[in-house]
Formats: structure tokens, sequence, C-alpha cells
């Protein structure tokens, strides 16, 4: 997986940073996917700057409707049905964003000429396409906030083909069988499980991508050993009362996050349009003295996962 930054701007759009949107590029050699988290004002102007292109998406979650998370998203759909695109979409978001894509849409007298569904979602599983499966967590903030957590569901371990062939099994349907931990019966009477032939399963990745919030208890389970945390971190730690009173985090509290839940690494993002790049490099610097695995969000920045 690849995590491409459109956004990161908190609130308002800068010269350097675009508000909230971030895509996701799952990269898998059978079931690829496009994925988009948030979808700020601009979003589409700043697909247009990246090898993406809207009629690859095919899921889009929203973690809250603040508009700054949300104002890309009329435009973004309107286009891409201009775009003559009919592939289906998926949107997950919060009570209330049924609402607003149909109002948007029929005010303006726009429509979509592909299958779009709406889930408006609450605390829980929310997708699981056998591969990877996506959970909400609830989060603090003046409106209803989600986190969203993604899980790879783990490989299963490669099979042991030289020790099979020397116990005697030609490769063909046997081999699948016991791919798949089946235990079978050979000619001969003897049987093997599979289990014993497979190694380890490899764990999928995990990578969690935060709405806007000041710390709460479900943020410790939402970014729980992941191997990439997201987070705010709209402002100093000297302002930490202010984020806090407004729902949002400090520089400090996503460090402190990231080393209380074992995060293989953290990027902070959302930050504040007070921080111009002198000041962003500040913010970068308090997060590394806490959590020395941290980078800083910049708008097209490309991260692997």
């Amino acid at each position: 997986m690849e995590l491409i930054f459109l956004g990161t701007s908190a609130g308002v759009p800068t010269r350097a940073r675009n508000v909230t949107a971030m895509l996701l590029n799952l990269q898998h050699p059978t079931r690829a996917g496009l994925w988009l988290f948030d979808c700020g004002e601009g979003t589409q102007h700043q697909m247009l700057r990246t090898a993406f292109h809207p009629g690859k998406l095919d899921k889009i979650f929203i973690t809250h409707l603040h508009g700054d998370h949300l104002f890309g998203l009329p435009g973004l759909l309107c286009s891409r049905s201009m775009a003559g695109n009919v592939q289906p979409l998926d949107i997950y978001g919060p009570q209330g964003i049924r609402e607003f894509v149909e109002t948007t849409l029929r005010l303006s007298g726009s429509w979509t000429d592909y299958p779009l569904t709406i889930h408006e979602i609450t605390a829980g599983l929310v997708v699981d396409d056998g591969l990877r499966k996506v959970t909400a967590y609830p989060l603090a903030h003046p409106v209803e906030c989600y986190g969203y957590r993604i899980e790879e569901h783990d490989k299963p371990g490669t099979l042991d083909a030289a020790a099979l062939v020397a116990a005697g099994v030609a490769p063909g349907p046997l081999f699948q069988k016991l791919k798949a931990g089946e235990t079978v019966t050979l000619e001969d009477g003897r049987t093997l499980r599979g289990t014993d032939y497979l190694a380890p399963a490899e764990p999928g990745k995990k990578l969690a991508i935060f709405g806007d919030t000041s710390p709460c208890p479900a943020s410790l389970e939402l970014a729980h050993g992941v191997d990439l945390l997201v987070h705010e971190a709209t402002l100093e730690s000297a302002m930490e009362e202010k984020a806090n009173s407004r729902g949002h985090s400090s520089t400090r509290q996503a460090a402190q996050l990231a080393l209380n839940t074992g995060a293989g690494r953290l990027v902070i993002t959302h930050l504040s349009s007070r921080y111009d790049e002198k000041g962003s490099q500040a913010v970068l610097a308090e997060c590394q003295a806490l959590f020395a695995q941290t980078t800083l969000a910049e708008d097209f920045a490309l991260v692997h996962i």
C-alpha cells in the first residue's frame, strides 16, 4: 500500500498546503483499489497534479462533516460523472453525509451517471472485502467524527513444495489443498496435514487514519500496533489547552499516542495555518523529541506502508 497526501492544512488552505485529503493506493496484484480519505475543498484540483484520476476511486471515507474535510466532495462526484465514468462508488461517513451529498446534487441540478452508494456509519466494522477490513472508531470532536483502521488480512504462509516432493507428493491439485491448510489422504493411505507444510502466516499491514480529535480512549485501540499512524498535530505543545478545547491534539499528544500504542511510524498532518515552513519544522521537532519515527506530511508526499 501507499498513501498520498493531497491536503495537509487545518481549517483553511495556505499557499503551500491544501485542506485535508489523502489517497490510499492498495496496489494489490489482482484486486487493486484506490480509496480517498476526506475530501476538502480543491481535492480534485490536487488529484490533477498526481498520477491518479477520480474515475479510479472506488471508495471514499469521510471522517466528519466539517467543511475542510468535505467541501470538495460534490465537485469531485460531478467531475467523475462528466468524465463518463460508470464504475460504482461507495461513500462512507457519519450521519448526515447522505443528506449533504443528495442535497448539494439536487440544488445544483447535478447527478451521477454511475452507481453511487452512501453508507452512514457507526462505530465498528465498515468494510471487509476479503483482503482487508476497515473499522471505524469514535473520536472526540465537536461533531460526530471517526478514525479509520485499515488492516490487511494475514497472508497464508508459503508451501514447502520441496518437502512435499520428498514425501512423494507430485505437484498438482493436492498442493492446492495443502496450501489451503486442508488434510489430504494419499493413494498409499498416508495422511498429510497442510499446516505441517506451511510457513507461518505473514501478518498484513495495519494503518490508522485519524480524523480531528482531542485525546480519547478509542484512540488507543485505533492506533494499537499499526505500521503507520496518521494523526493530526494542529497546534504546538504550548497551545495544547487551546487545541483540546476545540477537539484537536497537540504535537506532544500525537507523539505520545504513537509511543503508547507501539506504532511503527507516525505521520503528522492537519497543521494550523499559523505555521509557515519554519514553524512547521518546529512542530515536527516537538514530535520527534518524543517519538523519533515521526515525519511531517506535505502536500503530494508519498508514504509506503
